[in-house]
């Protein structure tokens, strides 16, 4: 369906707009002139500097939450069951109410919500902190501290999308540093974490955990963002029948784009099939036969994968992202094959090395293409659908991974696992929308 007012870009082709309606509808571009680069800086400059370390720091934080919540709830006698129920609180209410986080956040701006969003975490944390401080620990009150903090986490989300091309007009380097950033951050993060618990307490890592969100903030608030085009005429309309109205608007366009949903439909199926088993199989079965310390290395190894691939998304510029990102993701059946085969430690770090790069390089062309293809004002909306849809199966693949395993063996759902990620990236080139969309931006050097 064509979005009414504005053009589409499918694999057919381009509706072109002018006037009123298509500046309407722009991602801010290069300037041209004299004064282009200091006016719209490729990557780097204050504004981008400071949402960078917001990221980072934040993301920091929340690698190094789930190693402390479990430590503590077991320190405190409750079970893994507890511990998968505190984090399911967090992750249920988050996935749950994301999608009404992006049409608050197309409506009333996103960075107060954002700046909202990280108090209302730094408080859930601080909270969590004095109940593990104090030895009073209650699992109800923990799932309810999840859930606000999901909430809040659902509410910042949508934001993120909007906030890289507004700050840079290279926005696939933008996305390639912040991937950086994230990465290391998943690679430090959970190794501090376990450091901090075994000579302070849990207790104290969820406390810097909260702190993070305090610093994010700061860096929010002193961001001077650019205004999106239609901000003051979305939010001069309250009310229940024009939130609904919003809602279904951001439903067309995600579905009016071919590339968009049905890379979001291929993408269940890979968090079923593919990540969601991969995950607790892998440690499953690393730590049963290699031990803790395998484990450790083999995720280290996946997260400097993850490193790699963000800078290669920094150097590489496919002229059709999407290609050229699922081509990437065929590395990602070494990860589960290597480890679902019984090879060695070292085979499996450096297939889930491999497989890091893969998925880092098809994430940062994925947020290239929806943040430079899809209109301004309907973006946060749309990353809202696309963050839903992507998670909203992977809790059930973690589900079905026991009864599968414990059916046809942990190995074997591995290498089913390895099979259908590359039947998941071919299905990916084989969509005309998917493999033909053409990047809008002007790449620097044209590789794919």
């Amino acid at each position: 369906m064509i979005p009414r007012g504005g053009g589409l870009r499918t694999g057919r082709g381009v509706r072109r707009m002018t006037g009123t309606r298509a500046r309407r509808y722009a991602i801010p571009r290069a300037r041209r002139g004299p004064g282009a680069a200091a006016a719209a800086p490729d990557v780097w400059s204050r504004d981008f500097a400071l949402f960078f370390v917001s990221r980072a720091v934040a993301r920091l934080g929340d690698t190094m939450a789930p190693v402390a919540l479990a430590a503590g709830l077991l320190q405190h006698g409750y079970g893994a069951g507890a511990v998968g129920l505190a984090m399911a609180a967090k992750a249920g209410a988050f996935a749950g109410l994301v999608v009404f986080g992006g049409v608050v956040a197309d409506r009333f701006g996103t960075r107060r919500l954002m700046i909202g969003a990280d108090l209302v975490r730094l408080v859930t944390q601080a909270l969590v902190a004095v109940l593990f401080f104090t030895g009073r620990v209650d699992l109800g009150q923990v799932c309810v501290l999840g859930v606000v903090s999901g909430a809040a986490a659902a509410v910042f989300q949508p934001g993120v999308a909007s906030t890289v091309p507004r700050l840079a007009r290279d926005v696939q380097g933008a996305n390639g540093a912040v991937r950086i950033a994230e990465s290391a951050a998943q690679l430090v993060g959970p190794a501090v974490a376990g450091l901090l618990v075994a000579f302070a307490s849990p207790g104290s890592v969820l406390a810097v955990d909260a702190a993070t969100y305090a610093v994010s903030a700061v860096c929010l608030l002193l961001l001077r963002l650019p205004p999106l085009p239609g901000a003051a005429a979305r939010a001069a309309g309250p009310g229940v029948r024009a939130f609904r109205s919003d809602l279904v608007e951001g439903w067309r366009e995600f579905r009016a784009r071919n590339w968009l949903w049905g890379v979001i439909a291929i993408w269940c199926v890979y968090m079923i099939a593919v990540w969601g088993p991969t995950v607790p199989l892998v440690a499953t079965e690393v730590v049963r036969h290699h031990g803790p310390r395998a484990y450790g290395l083999v995720n280290s190894a996946l997260g400097a994968g993850t490193v790699v691939g963000g800078l290669l998304a920094l150097r590489l510029r496919p002229r059709r992202m999407l290609r050229a990102g699922a081509i990437a993701l065929f590395t990602f059946f070494c990860f589960p094959g290597a480890v679902g085969a019984g090879l060695g430690v070292p085979a499996m770090a450096a297939g889930a090395a491999v497989a890091g790069a893969g998925l880092s390089f098809w994430g940062v062309m994925w947020a290239t293409s929806v943040q430079t293809q899809v209109p301004a004002d309907v973006l946060n909306r749309i990353h809202a659908y696309d963050v839903a849809g992507s998670l909203a199966m992977m809790p059930v693949g973690q589900a079905l991974a026991g009864p599968a395993a414990g059916v046809l063996g942990a190995g074997h759902v591995l290498l089913a696992s390895a099979v259908t990620s590359v039947v998941v990236a071919a299905a990916l080139l084989a969509i005309p929308a998917v493999r033909a969309l053409v990047r809008t931006d002007a790449p620097s050097a044209e590789v794919v």
